[in-house]
């Protein structure tokens, strides 16, 4: 099992309903879990840029992963996350 840590800070408030709308299934599709989700960051050490939402997925390999990012189909799913806001998502092994 591997994660992926997601930073989103939001810009565009209509993509991102948009996005929230299709996320579940797309992420479904890859076999990924969220496991945390939360706009109730805090640094515990360090002086991070905090985002909006921070976010812990779940897959079974990192070829899931990125077999989700991947995907042909969900490229306008995951144009509806980028044109959100800001996004970074780091794999985490």
């Amino acid at each position: 099992m591997v994660h992926a840590y997601v930073q989103l800070t939001i810009t565009n408030a209509d993509s991102f309903a948009a996005y929230r709308e299709k996320a579940g299934e797309a992420l479904a599709r890859h076999g990924a879990v969220v496991v945390q989700s939360s706009r109730d960051l805090s640094a515990l050490d360090g002086d991070p840029d905090l985002s909006d939402i921070g976010v812990i997925l779940s897959f079974k390999d990192a070829d899931a992963a990125r077999a989700w990012i991947n995907d042909p189909t969900l490229a306008e799913t995951h144009q509806l996350r980028r044109d959100a806001g800001t996004c970074n998502i780091t794999l985490l092994g």
